[in-house]
């Protein structure tokens, strides 16, 4: 493996990170989660046709850039410096792979042009908090569970008499899930003795679609409650046949080493915006960051910090140690976010402060994608340190 970057993964980084930092400061950010769409649209259609970055992971053959996913987590690094509210994480990150993945040709020739133009969203719906298992990072989800049971909760799909198939039941806690154009709704079929999890993909305009935005600790992720009543949906895949699981682990994989790089930079630029401040803030007639106990707390964080990028790059090349970096980035931008808030004095404890930006970021993504703990939990066990062998060497 080769950790150099190369001179147009710098550029990729470098020209989006000017351009964030022009057209998404704080007070962006907080103006555009205060807007119907949740996120700046004008922002979000420059970005995808300037830097390509709706489409930046997807093939050509169905209009997108063509890079790999280190391209993309050095692109999420930069946007969660920024906290850009966006579809790319909804879009970009979790439904196009999963329609790569699964989808027919004619599926993918229909649905991936428009959302590698940037020109519609896309999301995955599951019900409540089942996000984190669905795509396999803390427990395996291959039974389903997280899409409602099977008896009563999440989705339920069947055949309609015209062959096609019908959706009824609901989903909170969707990202995106109030603006997106196309929605992919994991939803049981096959009643109760044999039920299956299957992904279908329904219209944002569908008939008996009830769609309403949720109050969130974090606004620079939207989430909705999806209500579907009778809703049309396409079974995604050849037929009924299509086992989505594993490609959900590998979605799941790969988006776990893209939040990492994402929560990566979020927690640098928190460090490096409270190591700016503390330079300024006087107290006892000199600034605090002289404080050899200032000084401690941040040369501490930046290790973390720094250790936490070391991972999320590696997660980049090798997305099976995706959980672990998330681990990482998700402790560092804990970290980081506290410190802000602790370092920056009584500024730092109003909501109306950016450093609560970070604080709720962090503490909004632990919820969504898995306790940290529980991260590690799971690659401990997919890797075998909880297998009988290891009880015989601490025997």
């Amino acid at each position: 493996m080769d950790a150099t970057f190369t001179a147009e993964q710098d550029e990729i980084r470098r020209t989006l990170h000017e351009l964030l930092a022009k057209h998404c400061r704080p007070q962006d950010v907080k103006s555009a989660v205060r807007t119907p769409l949740g996120h700046d649209a004008a922002l979000w259609g420059r970005l995808s046709a300037e830097l390509g970055l709706a489409g930046l992971a997807l093939p050509e053959a169905y209009g997108g850039v063509g890079c790999t996913p280190v391209e993309l987590a050095l692109a999420c690094e930069e946007v969660g410096r920024a906290l850009l509210p966006s579809p790319l994480l909804a879009t970009a990150v979790l439904a196009a792979p999963l329609i790569a993945a699964l989808g027919t040709e004619a599926q993918k020739a229909e649905l991936l042009p428009p959302l590698a133009r940037g020109e519609r969203s896309a999301t995955l719906v599951v019900p409540g908090t089942g996000l984190a298992l669905a795509l396999g990072l803390t427990g395996t989800g291959e039974d389903g569970a997280w899409a409602g049971g099977g008896r009563a909760g999440g989705v339920q799909a069947g055949h309609a008499p015209d062959g096609g198939w019908r959706l009824y039941g609901e989903a909170a806690q969707v990202l995106d899930g109030h603006s997106a154009h196309l929605l992919l709704v994991a939803a049981h079929t096959g009643g109760f003795a044999r039920s299956r999890t299957l992904l279908f993909a329904v219209r944002g305009d569908a008939a008996g679609l009830r769609r309403t935005r949720q109050t969130t600790l974090d606004e620079t992720r939207t989430q909705a409650r999806v209500q579907l009543r009778d809703v049309e949906g396409q079974l995604l895949g050849p037929d009924d046949s299509t086992d989505p699981h594993a490609a959900l682990a590998a979605v799941g994989r790969s988006a776990a080493a893209c939040l990492a790089a994402e929560a990566v930079g979020a927690a640098s630029e928190a460090l490096e915006r409270t190591v700016a401040y503390v330079k300024e803030r006087e107290q006892f007639g000199r600034a605090i960051g002289s404080f050899q106990a200032v000084k401690h707390r941040l040369a501490d964080l930046y290790v973390q910090v720094q250790a936490a990028r070391s991972a999320a790059y590696y997660a980049a090349w090798d997305p099976g140690a995706g959980a672990l970096a998330l681990a990482q980035g998700l402790d560092a931008l804990r970290s980081a976010a506290s410190e802000a808030v602790q370092l920056h004095g009584g500024i730092g404890f109003t909501w109306e402060h950016e450093a609560h930006l970070y604080f709720k970021r962090a503490a909004a993504d632990e919820l969504l994608f898995g306790p940290v703990h529980r991260l590690r939990g799971h690659a401990a066990e997919q890797a075998g340190l909880f297998g009988p062998a290891a009880h015989e060497v601490t025997a």
